[in-house]
């Protein structure tokens, strides 16, 4: 399958799709990619950086939002001959049970390239999203982004996604507080430590900088991986870099 081949009726929602960039985050933080961001989430996170994707209450959606052919959004996002794509959002993984997310998927392989999903975690993934992804990029979310912990920690999505062992857990901190957040919440889901990266919130260099310095050594200690948000330093809060 290629974009050529996908049905013409396949389509989703999305917010943008840019690229040839870089992954900002995480352990492929650095490679050279493309993303695709979808719309939609079940999260209200507090700080969210891409809002537009769902708070209705603040942006129309009809404007921020477009449901686009399949075709379109691979062809975009191939440009540039990128060895990976990463379909980001909102929660992507509320598009999985649609015809478009499994041409999405299949073409991309098809393509040869690999594919990171960045999800909250909330989501269990099917047998076909697991079976295509590369690597899932599991973002649970603490108690400063705000939802109740009932509605952002659903310990059955997140140990499907431990079970496909493609599954690394990133966590937005701002001081050590966090981190012991992040350390008494992996114990209590069994995710291993070496499996978690640690990073700074902020959308500015000083911020990122500051909060990276607060983070570090507890997070070493702690057994995590540390990750800057390379994104924030290269692009500021520029979206769609």
């Amino acid at each position: 399958m290629t974009a050529l081949d996908v049905d013409s009726t396949d389509t989703l929602v999305v917010r943008e799709v840019f690229g040839p960039t870089a992954q900002g985050e995480g352990p492929s933080c650095g490679r050279r990619c493309s993303f695709i961001r979808l719309g939609g989430c079940n999260l209200t996170c507090r700080w969210c950086d891409t809002p537009e994707t769902w708070d209705a209450g603040r942006f129309d959606l009809r404007q921020t939002l477009t449901r686009r052919p399949v075709a379109e959004i691979i062809t975009r996002a191939l440009e540039g001959d990128p060895d990976m794509v990463v379909i980001t959002g909102g929660e992507p993984l509320l598009h999985q049970h649609q015809d478009g997310w499994r041409s999405l998927l299949g073409a991309l392989i098809l393509a040869g390239a690999e594919i990171e999903v960045e999800t909250n975690g909330t989501q269990e993934p099917t047998k076909h999203t697991a079976r295509w992804v590369t690597r899932f990029n599991v973002s649970p979310k603490l108690a400063h982004a705000g939802d109740p912990s009932d509605k952002r920690i659903r310990p059955g999505a997140l140990y499907a996604l431990l079970e496909t062992r493609k599954a690394v857990f990133k966590f937005v901190c701002r001081n050590d507080w966090d981190v012991r957040e992040v350390q008494a919440f992996t114990e209590a889901h069994g995710i291993p430590p070496r499996l978690v990266w640690v990073m700074p919130e902020g959308t500015d260099t000083a911020t990122v900088s500051t909060r990276l310095g607060e983070i570090a050594d507890p997070a070493i200690a702690a057994g995590f991986n540390v990750s800057t948000r390379l994104h924030v330093h290269a692009w500021g809060d520029e979206k769609g870099r």
